[in-house]
């Protein structure tokens, strides 16, 4: 009788540290966060990662870079998605108008500029008109804003049908930057930005301001998250003092701030 009572403390007393085990492995689980975010944060977002799951040990942040509008129709299509840092209003918009983003979950965050790059130097844009010039690197205006606000500039110096069989679209911003680094076009329009991430440009020409609409980002929550108490937590990391200087370090502007 003694032995057969042993026998079911000890059977209890490892059910409990198998049950505990149990409980403390899914406690160790991480929440894994989903971040859609414009190509030309990437430098930047991978920087304050680092810093955040530092921080936030239970948390593994996964970071989708790509085209702003291409983004934002994948949210709408219902990909899994917590946060969107868009490149242009106008796609944080359009989640908000599809009921994908309330209003009050968004914020326009930073400011940024256009440059144009090229392998020998100009002093206009006007110069895309040469014959040297043969191909330019742009973002497709329809999903990459950059392209759109690069074609924006060109409308309005009365270039771009001039210049519209020299362009080469690609899928985002950081693309153009790789086709004029690597020679397979001879210019193409970045975002200042873009510049901090590479030593291979040979020449940079800055693209007025007036020349297209405001260039800010934004950032959003996105309605449907799963898990809200951290996506609330990240999205206001990406907005304090200590994200502001990693953004600033990587050619950002902080808008509101001059």
């Amino acid at each position: 009788m003694k032995k057969s009572f042993l026998i079911f403390i000890v059977c209890t007393l490892l059910s409990g540290c198998g049950n505990q085990e149990k409980e403390q492995g899914r406690s160790q689980e991480k929440v894994i966060l989903t971040v859609s975010a414009a190509a030309s944060l990437k430098n930047t977002l991978n920087d304050i990662e680092k810093s955040y799951e530092a921080e936030h040990k239970h948390v593994d942040i996964k970071f989708n870079y790509g085209a702003s509008g291409a983004l934002a129709q994948q949210i709408m299509s219902g990909a899994p998605v917590d946060i969107f840092f868009s490149a242009a209003q106008d796609k944080v918009d359009d989640l908000v108008k599809n009921k994908t983003v309330d209003k009050e979950d968004t914020k326009s965050l930073l400011k940024n500029h256009l440059v144009l790059i090229t392998e020998e130097k100009l002093t206009s844009l006007d110069d895309l008109q040469q014959e040297k010039i043969k191909k330019i690197a742009l973002g497709n205006p329809e999903l990459v804003p950059a392209g759109e606000y690069g074609k924006q500039a060109l409308e309005n110096k009365k270039l771009y049908q001039k210049v519209k069989s020299k362009l080469v679209l690609t899928k985002d911003v950081r693309h153009v930057l790789t086709y004029v680094e690597t020679g397979n076009t001879e210019a193409g329009i970045v975002y200042t930005s873009d510049l901090k991430s590479t030593n291979k440009i040979k020449h940079t020409l800055k693209i007025q301001d007036d020349l297209h609409k405001p260039i800010t980002y934004p950032i959003a929550k996105i309605k449907d998250t799963k898990h809200k108490k951290e996506t609330e937590e990240l999205y206001q990391y990406l907005q304090n003092a200590q994200s502001k200087k990693v953004y600033q370090k990587y050619g950002f502007d902080i808008n509101g701030k001059e």
